[in-house]
This record gives C-alpha cells, sequence and structure tokens, in this order.
C-alpha cells in the first residue's frame, strides 16, 4: 500500500466520524491531504460519506477535484505546516457565524478552547469556489488552524489527519456549548485577565498543533 492510499484511509475514516456527527450532508464538505509535493482531494459532487480512498484525485490535474480547490490551494500554499485540510459544515458552528457579528469566538469563556486551539476567526462570507474564498483566508494563514467560514461552513488544517479531525470537533462542540450558554440566560461571567494570561502562556507551551 502507498502512502498516499494509506493517507486517504484515514481522510476517509475521518469523513465518515464526522458525518456520523452531523457535520456533512448530501456531498457537502471537501478534503485533501499533501504527501510530499503532491496534493490530494475529494472529487466534486459526491457523497464524502460514500467516499472510498481510491476516490481521491490529483488538485492540480484532475477535472474532477473538488470545486472548492483554490480553498484549498491557498491553506497548502500559506501554511507550509499543512498536511490535511478539511472543509464541512458543522451546523452550530454555521449557526454562530449566521447569528452575531463577531471577527473571533470569543475566548474568555472556556479554558479549553484556549488550550486546545487559540483563537478562532470567523472568516468573511465569499462565494464558494471563488477565489475571493481563498482570498479571504490569507489574513488568518498560516496562524489560525480552526476556522468558521461565515455563512458558509468551516475549515480545519493540520500536520495529520488527527489534528485536522481535532479542528472540527473541537470548533462544534464550542459552539454547542455557546449554543447553551444562551439558552440558560447568556453569559453571567468570564475568566478572569489575569487567568487568560496564564492560560495564554499555557498555550505556546503545548505548541501551535490542535489538540
Amino acid at each position: 500500500m502507498t502512502l498516499e492510499q494509506t493517507q486517504a484511509g484515514e481522510v476517509v475514516d475521518a469523513i465518515r466520524t464526522l458525518w456520523s456527527r452531523n457535520h456533512l450532508a448530501a456531498g457537502d464538505g471537501n478534503f485533501s491531504f499533501k504527501v510530499e509535493d503532491q496534493i490530494w482531494i475529494s472529487p466534486s459532487g459526491v457523497r464524502k460519506c460514500d467516499l472510498k480512498p481510491v476516490d481521491f484525485v490529483k488538485l492540480e490535474s484532475s477535472s474532477k477535484a473538488s470545486s472548492e480547490s483554490l480553498m484549498h490551494k491557498t491553506v497548502f500554499e500559506l501554511a507550509p505546516k499543512a498536511k490535511v485540510v478539511f472543509h464541512a459544515h458543522p451546523p452550530t458552528a454555521i449557526a454562530y457565524s449566521i447569528s452575531i457579528t463577531k471577527d473571533f469566538l470569543p475566548e474568555d469563556l472556556m479554558s479549553e478552547l484556549v488550550l486546545s486551539v487559540g483563537r478562532v476567526p470567523i472568516v468573511p462570507y465569499a462565494r464558494p469556489g471563488s477565489q475571493a474564498m481563498g482570498d479571504n483566508l490569507k489574513p488568518y494563514l498560516p496562524q489560525s488552524r480552526v476556522m468558521i467560514l461565515k455563512h458558509h461552513g468551516a475549515l480545519s488544517w493540520g500536520e495529520s489527519v488527527g489534528e485536522a479531525l481535532n479542528g472540527m470537533e473541537r470548533l462544534e462542540h464550542t459552539c454547542e456549548i455557546l449554543l447553551k450558554v444562551k439558552s440558560f440566560g447568556g453569559v453571567s461571567s468570564k475568566l478572569p485577565a489575569e487567568e487568560m494570561i496564564w492560560l495564554k502562556n499555557k498555550r505556546e507551551e503545548l505548541g501551535e498543533k490542535t489538540l
């Protein structure tokens, strides 16, 4: 089995995990990985839960490549450590981006968000598949590994399949908590400033990877 086949198999397993958690519907989402200098991406118009490792195509040379290839290409170009890029449609994260006008998820409410991810931007909307979508990611790369795409979905990249999956899980879990906070009457307290300093310093010690 080639390295490409092994990596594709791991991505397919992660896709099925996301699908089972309602982060994908029908043919939504797109997924890519990089082996040496070659980028492989999921094909366009296919139910992602039905993907097989052999279905992945070369980003630069296949007409079947995802319509959002430009977004993936931008991540790989500007984030040299990126080996895997996931784009899914986690419903709570999308709903959050539609309901608020902030540029980032609130980072002074949950210690785990600070420790495991860091600051999560809400990227301004651009038409799916357009060059603008890739361009809108540029201010957040390579520093942000997890992002909400406003009115659209979410993006998570990592140095491994597991890291990219962690990012998508962390994002939706955080937004589910924020939704529950609202249902209980809203925010009544925030993390103290001195605690935020400690958490951010600890995050720097833990490194850049999404945990």
